[in-house]
């Protein structure tokens, strides 16, 4: 069993270090200072976490009333947070597009968990939805730190405003949620399962805001995010691993697709935004091949496993596949929906026992 709380020191960042750490070596100051910038804060930010998890978060009043609970904040530039409160729940719109954007992504995020899965907010019992825009200046990044979510708008040259993918948004939100779950260690197999999940389930609520099929998303993650000098169309494709840039600046995409071409690396942790692909093409697999609306079945069986208590937090791949294929057959017998993710896990190289 687990031991739950979420108070793993967990700093996760949508944009891999590897992809800044390319951008930074970059011969254009213009590119490479604010790559430079972004990784001496993301530095700054991952030890404030360690600190918070020592010294202990400031309680947070959770009302489980099955209504969303969202305050965006602007950090004007700056990097204190949370911030200038600009939108609390229930206000109208305003002129700020990414204001509007971070204040819906939430809402949307609230709503898959609540209206598919029965969860309210992301601990289960309505916490409070914060999110900060406008963080510091040309900050190619957005993070959730533990408490919050926080957007960087983007250099404008290779990654634009942080709030313009849902889907980025539902990733950064599902790290709350795997941290009041499973609370994966972040680090080798399980911090990828942990990447993954967030990949999952921001790709799902991207297709339930748009009422997709499995047949009918792009598996994308982070599609919109990048500037339009850059030969790439995401950060990450959950479909084929591998493609979703390849770029003079950036780099190609190193993720694998199967067990085959693991990644072993000391750098990002283990490699947790490298390997990620091999889990997420499982599910894609998964997913496409039973069809439909991909939160109803596959993406049923990867929360049941996620919130089940089984997982544990040092969790390698073979322990998550299996335990999708005990939830699969748990929840829906023994039909097409433990065929197809036996089927998947088989694809991408991972047994299960």
């Amino acid at each position: 069993m687990t031991t739950h709380g979420g108070f793993e020191p967990v700093f996760c960042t949508i944009v891999p270090p590897h992809v800044l750490d390319k951008l930074a070596q970059a011969e254009d100051p213009v590119l490479a200072g604010p790559a430079r910038r972004t990784l001496q804060r993301d530095a700054f930010e991952r030890t404030q976490r360690r600190l918070t998890t020592v010294i202990g978060a400031t309680a947070v009043a959770s009302v489980a009333d099955g209504k969303p609970q969202r305050t965006i904040h602007d950090a004007r530039h700056g990097t204190d947070l949370p911030g200038h409160k600009v939108r609390g729940e229930g206000d109208a719109p305003g002129k700020d597009a990414t204001v509007n954007r971070a204040y819906a992504g939430l809402g949307a995020t609230f709503e898959l968990f609540l209206k598919a899965y029965g969860r309210d907010s992301i601990d289960g019992n309505g916490l409070p939805l914060d999110a900060t825009v406008h963080y510091d200046r040309d900050y190619n990044n957005a993070f959730w730190n533990g408490e919050q979510m926080v957007f960087g708008d983007g250099d404008g040259e290779i990654f634009l405003d942080f709030t313009i993918p849902i889907d980025v948004i539902g990733h950064e939100l599902a790290h709350g949620l795997t941290q009041y779950t499973a609370n994966l260690t972040y680090f080798g197999q399980s911090g990828a399962l942990n990447e993954s999940l967030s990949d999952v389930f921001g790709a799902l609520i991207k297709q339930y805001t748009l009422g997709q099929t499995a047949a009918e998303a792009d598996w994308l993650i982070g599609a919109g995010l990048l500037a339009p000098r850059v030969t790439g169309v995401a950060l990450r494709s959950m479909k084929e691993p591998g493609t979703a840039y390849d770029d003079d600046v950036l780099g190609k995409d190193p993720q694998p697709a199967t067990m085959d071409d693991f990644v072993r690396t000391s750098r990002d942790n283990g490699g947790v935004h490298i390997n990620s692909g091999i889990p997420n093409h499982a599910f894609h697999l998964a997913a496409t091949a039973l069809g439909g609306h991909a939160w109803e079945r596959a993406g049923q069986v990867w929360y049941d496993v996620l919130t089940g208590g089984e997982l544990r937090q040092d969790a390698m791949f073979v322990d998550f596949a299996t335990l999708t294929v005990k939830a699969a057959r748990e929840r829906f017998g023994d039909g097409e929906e433990l065929d197809a993710v036996s089927k998947a896990w088989e694809q991408v190289g991972v047994r299960t026992l």
